[in-house]
Order: structure tokens, then C-alpha cells, then sequence
């Protein structure tokens, strides 16, 4: 992988980790155009997320800030209650990081029909959440938390938009839009940065083939079109304009199934 192709790669995952299209799904389709696979992509992969997750802390450091500061009150108060469902909401991804890694590892592996098919699927999602009318609540629960915690740990599947199922589920179970994606954005800072964290203790960046230039690159690339992406998907999901993605999920996941077969 060169800079270019990693400055691109950068740019498409900053963008599509917030805006409900898939990132992982994007990743491994523009992979594919580029002749790139192996688990250079895997590393490569990481270190962007790694990048959108400072993205989020960046745009929401108020909210971060707040929440922090409650929390060291050492009181059961409103911020207290929000970082435990935030808790709540990464066992389900937890679970699944910890004894079926090496499962969604092979599965990120099996081609493009599979990243198609998921991408239908977030379509499927986003169109039911923006026609679904459920009774809006004024916070969300322990059991919602649980509940998105659940979307989050399916959508590790390429192709699936962690964004799009979290946000969708939140809609789906009646909370209000902007709750929901704030919440979305927040619940997977610490698993991502916990995958991370084992992934170096492991070792797993001191075998990667590609050259610290590209990881540079792609890193900034995907910090700030993820700052932008991030801010714009705020205003989108207050404004439930949701099924526009919709749109575009569907004609991506037909597009990648031909593409599957063709290459």
C-alpha cells in the first residue's frame, strides 16, 4: 500500500465510520479496486478507526468532559447512570471480541458478496428506523443500552454499518434521534481503543508490511474527514434524513454483489 492509496483508504474510512454506510464495507471494496488484501489491510483497518475514535473525542469533548466530571462526584447522578449504560451497551462486542475474533477475522476475508449483502442490510435498517413511529422517550434505558450494545457487536460484519444498526436500533426501541447518536458515537470509543491497546501489546503492528509513511497518512486522512463526518452526522440524524442512506446502501450493496461475481 502506497501513500495515495492510503490517503484515499483514510479519507473513505473517516467519512463512512459516522455516516450509516458501512466503513469496514467501504474499506474492503476499496481494497478490493486496489488489489490490496491479507492482513496488512486488517492493521490498516485498525489504525484508521483508531484515528475517526480521537475524531469523536475531538468533536464531543464537552460531552466527554461532563460525563467525567459527574462521574468522579462519586454519586448516582445522571452522568453516573449514562457511562453505566455505556458499560452496559460494549459487553455484547465485548463478548464477541474476546472468543470470536478470529471468526470476523476469516469472515472479513470471504470477498465481496458478503459486504454486499450487509450493506442491504443497513439499508433494510435505515428504511424501517425512518418509517417506524414508536413513542419517543426521554432517555435512554438500561435495556435500550443493551439492546444498541447488541447492534454494535452484529454490525462487526463487513459491510454492516455499526452507525446505521446502532442508531437504527436506538430509533427503532423510541428514543429520541438525538440522544441516539450521541450515544452511538460514544459507546464505541473504549472498545475500539481496548482492540488497539491488545492489538500493540500483541505485537501485531511491528509485523505489518506497510510503511509508516502510509499508516501516517491514512491516519490523518481519516482524523479529519472524520472530524467533518462526525459533525455532519449530528446534524443529519436531528434532521432524519436517514433514509437518503438508505438509498444509498442499496445501490451499493447491489453494486459490490455484481462486483463479487464479475472479479
Amino acid at each position: 500500500m502506497d501513500w495515495l492509496q492510503a490517503l484515499i483508504l483514510g479519507i473513505i474510512q473517516g467519512l463512512t465510520e459516522y455516516l450509516p454506510v458501512s466503513s469496514s464495507g467501504h474499506l474492503a471494496i476499496g481494497s478490493a479496486l486496489f488489489g490490496l488484501n491479507g492482513k496488512d489491510n486488517l492493521i490498516f483497518a485498525i489504525v484508521v478507526h483508531a484515528a475517526t475514535i480521537l475524531s469523536t473525542i475531538v468533536v464531543l469533548w464537552k460531552e466527554i468532559f461532563n460525563l467525567l466530571a459527574g462521574l468522579f462526584n462519586f454519586k448516582w447522578n445522571d452522568e453516573t447512570q449514562y457511562i453505566s449504560k455505556i458499560l452496559i451497551s460494549m459487553i455484547p462486542v465485548a463478548i464477541v471480541g474476546l472468543f470470536f475474533k478470529d471468526y470476523v477475522e476469516e469472515i472479513f476475508g470471504s470477498g465481496l458478496c458478503i459486504v454486499g449483502c450487509m450493506l442491504l442490510v443497513t439499508a433494510v435498517l435505515l428504511g424501517f428506523s425512518y418509517y417506524a413511529k414508536p413513542r419517543r422517550k426521554k432517555q435512554i434505558s438500561f435495556r435500550d443500552a443493551f439492546i444498541i450494545g447488541i447492534a454494535q457487536a452484529i454490525a462487526v460484519l463487513p459491510g454492516l454499518s455499526r452507525s446505521g444498526a446502532t442508531i437504527s436500533t436506538g430509533l427503532l426501541l423510541g428514543n429520541k434521534k438525538e440522544n441516539i447518536a450521541k450515544f452511538s458515537f460514544l459507546m464505541v470509543i473504549v472498545p475500539i481503543l481496548g482492540e488497539n491497546l491488545l492489538d500493540l501489546v500483541k505485537g501485531e503492528f511491528s509485523s505489518s508490511g506497510i510503511s509508516s509513511v502510509s499508516l501516517l497518512v491514512g491516519f490523518v486522512a481519516a482524523f479529519i474527514s472524520g472530524t467533518i463526518a462526525c459533525k455532519w452526522m449530528l446534524s443529519i440524524v436531528k434532521k432524519g434524513k436517514l433514509i437518503y442512506f438508505a438509498y444509498y446502501c442499496l445501490i451499493a450493496g447491489a453494486a459490490t454483489i455484481v462486483l463479487s461475481f464479475v472479479k
